[in-house]
C-alpha cells in the first residue's frame, strides 16, 4: 500500500511538472506570435503606398485641366469623356466572386468622391461603388495577376482596403487617362501626407 502511494505520488509529481513545462512553453510560444503579430501590423502601417505622394486636391480642381496637362488629349480619346469634376466611359471589369469579365458603364465623380460603375451608360441599374477613401493604389497589371484578361497589356488595377478591381480599357490611352484620373481621387492613405 505504501508502495503504491509513493508511485502515485511520484505520477502526480512527474505529472505537474510536465503541466508546468508545458504552460511554459504555451506562454513563450505565445509572446512569439505576440511579438511577431505586433511586428507584421508595424511594418503594415509603415508600408506607404504610391498614393501618399498625392496633394490634398481643392474644391476648385479641374479634371479635365488636369488630365491634359499631364499630356493625354480628351478630345481625341473617344471612349470616355471627361469633364472638370466626372469622367465617364466603358471598362471591362472582372467580377469579384465570380471571375467572368464584364463590360461596365464607370462614372468617376469628384463631387461624390465615387467610382461607380453602372450595367450601361443611362446609368439606370448601379452595380457597385468605390468610394475614393478606399483607393490605396492604382497601378497597371505588369504581373499579369488578373485571371484570363481579354486583354493583358490594357489591364490595370486599383486596390482598395478589402478587394482588388482589374479593368480593361478600351484602347492604350484610354488606359492612361483612367489610371491618371482614379489616381486623383485615392484618399486611402492620406494620413501619410504632411
Amino acid at each position: 500500500m505504501e508502495v503504491r502511494k509513493q508511485a502515485f505520488d511520484e505520477e502526480r509529481r512527474r505529472r505537474e511538472d510536465l503541466e508546468k513545462r508545458l504552460q511554459e512553453e504555451t506562454s513563450r510560444r505565445q509572446k512569439l506570435i505576440d511579438r511577431e503579430v505586433k511586428l507584421r501590423e508595424k511594418q503594415r502601417a509603415q508600408s506607404r503606398p504610391l498614393t501618399r505622394y498625392l496633394p490634398v486636391r481643392k474644391d476648385d480642381f479641374d479634371l479635365r485641366s488636369h488630365i491634359e496637362s499631364a499630356g493625354h488629349s480628351a478630345d481625341t480619346c473617344f471612349h470616355l469623356s471627361i469633364t472638370e469634376k466626372t469622367c465617364r466611359g466603358y471598362l471591362v471589369k472582372m467580377g469579384g466572386k465570380i471571375k467572368t469579365w464584364k463590360k461596365r458603364w464607370f462614372v468617376f465623380d469628384r463631387n461624390r468622391r465615387t467610382l461607380s460603375y453602372y450595367a450601361d451608360k443611362h446609368e439606370a441599374k448601379l452595380k457597385g461603388v468605390i468610394y475614393f477613401q478606399a483607393i490605396e493604389e492604382v497601378y497597371y497589371d505588369h504581373l499579369k495577376n488578373a485571371h484570363k484578361s481579354p486583354n493583358p497589356s490594357l489591364t490595370f488595377s486599383v486596390k482598395t482596403h478589402d478587394r482588388v478591381y482589374y479593368m480593361v480599357a478600351p484602347s492604350p490611352e484610354a488606359m492612361r487617362i483612367w489610371m491618371d484620373v482614379i489616381v486623383t481621387g485615392a484618399e486611402g492613405y492620406t494620413q501619410f501626407m504632411v
